[in-house]
Formats: C-alpha cells, sequence, structure tokens
C-alpha cells in the first residue's frame, strides 16, 4: 500500500488499549472535554483554535482529500476520543512530521507512547515514508522522553527557532524506517 491509497479511508490502527481512527461527529462530546483545554497547549507552539475551543467546527467543512492523517485516538473499552495524533508535511512521500496530544486525563498512562509507536509501525509498514521526525519543546520531558521510547533519536537543537507561533528552545527528533527494521 502507498499513502495514495489512504486519501480516502483513512487507517484504523489498533493496539491493546487504544484505536487510532478518524473522527467523527458523535466524538464532539468528547472532544469538547479535553481539546479546548488551555494546559495542554503549554508547549504545543499556539493556544487552541476556534475549532478547537468549538469541536463542531471540526466537521463543518467538508473533508479535504490529502495523504496527510489527522486521526483520533481512541480508549478500545469506551471508544471514547482523548486524544490526536497527526502525520503531515509529507514531503515527496519519502518523509513527514508526526505531531499528538491527550487529554490531560490520558497523560502518564503510556497512551502516547502506544498511540505513537503504532503510528510509526504503521508508516513504515504500510506506506512507503522512510522518515518520521518532531519538534519538541526542550522544556516539555514528557514529549521528549516518549519519542525516545518509540527510538526516535535526538538529532539537535534549535536555540530560539519558531515553532509554530511560539519562540523557544527545541529539539529535532527523527527515525527511520531503517531502525525499525535494524532493532
Amino acid at each position: 500500500m502507498a499513502l495514495a491509497d489512504y486519501i480516502e479511508n483513512k487507517p484504523v490502527i489498533e493496539t491493546e488499549r487504544l484505536i487510532i481512527r478518524e473522527m467523527v461527529p458523535d466524538d464532539v462530546p468528547n472532544l469538547r472535554q479535553w481539546m479546548g483545554d488551555e494546559q495542554i497547549y503549554e508547549y504545543w507552539g499556539k493556544g487552541p483554535s476556534k475549532a478547537e475551543k468549538d469541536p463542531e467546527l471540526l466537521f463543518e467543512k467538508p473533508k479535504r482529500l490529502t495523504k496527510s492523517f489527522h486521526l483520533g485516538i481512541a480508549e478500545k473499552k469506551t471508544n471514547r476520543v482523548i486524544g490526536d495524533i497527526w502525520v503531515y508535511l509529507i514531503e515527496n512521500d519519502r518523509m513527514a512530521s508526526v505531531a499528538l496530544r491527550l487529554a490531560r486525563s490520558a497523560q502518564g498512562k503510556g497512551y502516547g507512547t502506544e498511540s505513537l509507536s503504532a503510528m510509526t509501525g504503521f508508516c513504515f509498514e504500510k506506506t512507503e515514508l522512510q522518515r518520521l521526525w518532531a519538534e519538541v519543546d526542550v522544556r516539555n520531558t514528557a514529549s521528549w522522553r516518549m519519542l525516545e521510547k518509540c527510538g526516535y533519536q535526538r538529532e539537535g537543537m534549535i536555540r530560539q527557532g519558531k515553532m509554530v507561533n511560539t519562540w523557544c528552545d527545541y529539539y529535532i527528533y527523527g527515525i527511520l524506517a531503517d531502525d525499525v527494521r535494524e532493532g
């Protein structure tokens, strides 16, 4: 399969405790519980958008066909969306950026590591992507530790760079398909 195979139908990825899937209008009550929470944006590079404060807006626009993924992270037992994960900024179908965030109530339970590990495996096993990378504010210890648990390597630090809309020091992490195959 290739990224192009997922333009119209996004993947569903299951782990032991999670289902990573497209978000739907029925998820709005769950999204409203955490998506507008200012505290989860502390190291995100920007505050919540209008649509993140009012998740119904996420479903008003027609679905845009793209190779990028923006998927919900749902607890398998309840199907409640507790976070979201992106694969975006895809370049030449070879490399892409990844990002994820979790509701505060879901943090510290291994859900981030579980979902990032599953998404990384999916990208390298089911698409032609060969490199994934992420930017993380140096103060966001939990996130850079999660990246390291998933096999991402710290490749450098940008000093006083612009991460989304915030000027800060941030690390660049990356992982190659070969790293996963050799690991």
